[in-house]
């Protein structure tokens, strides 16, 4: 009994995280989280491309370039 008491001790952050996966994965809330992180993903790039144009520019032409 000792044994399995150490066991969800040490793996406890492990079988929490199981647990809610498999609930994100049975209610479907998975698409709404990739949506989020999707949209957030759109922001951070937009609001980077945004506030250095001269280096974003310079690094598609040399990528272009070296295609």
């Amino acid at each position: 009994m000792n044994e399995i008491k150490n066991f969800f001790m040490k793996y406890r952050g492990a079988i929490i995280g199981a647990l809610v996966a498999i609930l994100i994965l049975c209610t479907g809330f998975y698409k709404l989280i990739i949506g989020i992180i999707l949209v957030a993903l759109g922001l951070y790039v937009g609001n980077y491309i945004q506030l250095n144009k001269e280096e974003v520019k310079d690094k598609i032409k040399n990528f272009i370039d070296k295609l």
